[in-house]
């Protein structure tokens, strides 16, 4: 018996672009589009109607916002959704506030050309859809103002000194990382270690997304730039459509950003980043793979391993997508799965414990 369909409702003020998805969506052999409205209003009859498995959802509509939509559905009906927001600084900022309400990924639509732009994307927005549709999704709390209480920091943990200044931590995520790296973040203290992320996402909106982290966390969070020097109480993110790696100069670590060709089909690439901690930076690297689709990462990261890192995989029940934590496990790539809110405390224990364990530099 075949599989049944993931059956898709697009939301969207853009006739054509609606036409064009419905279309994309429609030429998938697992999927069908189920219904198109033109606004949140229509599209909440509708989804009561059909019941769909996905949602495609514009930001910027008539009558209501996909923003105000998407914190009201995830309230009262938590479902998968897809943003579709537009290649634009307001539009990576209020992604990046639809990914923090819950909604699983998004596609950065093209300003001109939408049409053409659209088709070429066909691929990435069928792939999101899959994945969505088996993404785990949780309820937003009840207040309204939900998303804006994310940014509260916690009770300060205790400051780790001169135990963070040999070592390095190397973060990797896709589907759902956005938030989980801003949880493990967030609980760190300013003189952490410095911290190299690589977060699957396009040009445009590493940015906004680094400078909405500097905002919120206690080490200071920034896009890597090429060549900087690689220092404790430093967070950087990879930019999108560049890799990230670490390089050694002299006594110092530097961050090497470069254009090159996507690997395991990603530019930035975990890959790229865990294979360099692994060879530059050995016993003084700590591993972390957050949640994401695919298995970027996971060969490079038990090559950290042999190479003496300590590496820690965040569990199937608090992934968004259990993918690239899973490949890394079965590559036995972990020496522990951890819950993500125990991430960062158990870095810091594994710090603390390990004090007189960290290899000089030469």
């Amino acid at each position: 018996m075949a599989a049944a369909k993931i059956r898709v409702v697009v939301v969207d003020d853009s006739a054509l672009v609606r036409g064009l998805l419905a279309e994309i969506i429609d030429r998938q052999p697992d999927m069908c589009c189920v219904g198109a409205a033109a606004d949140p209003l229509v599209a909440r009859e509708m989804i009561r109607n059909v019941n769909p498995d996905v949602i495609t959802l514009d930001i910027e509509m008539p009558r209501m916002d996909g923003i105000d939509f998407l914190s009201r559905l995830m309230r009262l009906r938590p479902m998968p959704v897809v943003m579709v927001s537009t290649l634009t600084e307001r539009g990576a900022d209020v992604t990046l506030k639809a990914l923090e309400l819950g909604a699983v990924d998004f596609v950065a639509k093209p300003k001109i050309g939408v049409s053409d732009g659209l088709r070429q994307l066909g691929a990435d927005i069928t792939e999101k859809i899959r994945t969505a549709a088996r993404a785990r999704v949780h309820r937003l709390p009840g207040a309204p103002a939900a998303g804006a209480a994310a940014g509260t920091p916690a009770p300060a943990p205790a400051s780790l000194g001169r135990l963070s200044t040999e070592k390095i931590i190397f973060i990797g995520a896709s589907t759902g990382g956005t938030e989980a790296t801003r949880e493990v973040l967030m609980q760190l203290p300013a003189d952490a270690p410095a911290v190299m992320i690589t977060q699957h996402m396009p040009p445009g909106f590493t940015k906004s997304y680094a400078a909405r982290l500097d905002g919120l966390c206690r080490i200071a969070v920034a896009e890597a730039r090429d060549g900087e020097r690689v220092l404790p109480g430093h967070a950087y993110i990879a930019p999108g459509g560049h890799h990230l790696s670490v390089e050694r100069s002299g006594a110092n670590y530097i961050a090497r950003v470069q254009v090159g060709q996507p690997v395991n089909r990603h530019m930035p690439s975990v890959e790229v980043l865990f294979e360099s901690a692994a060879r530059v930076v050995g016993r003084n690297a700590l591993g972390v793979m957050l949640t994401g689709m695919g298995a970027d990462g996971a060969k490079a990261m038990k090559t950290m391993k042999d190479a003496g890192s300590y590496n820690l995989v965040q569990d199937e029940a608090s992934c968004v997508v259990f993918g690239m934590p899973r490949e890394a496990i079965a590559h036995g790539a972990a020496n522990e799965v951890l819950p993500l809110t125990q991430i960062a405390p158990r870095l810091m224990e594994w710090l603390r414990a390990n004090a007189g364990t960290a290899t000089s530099r030469v």
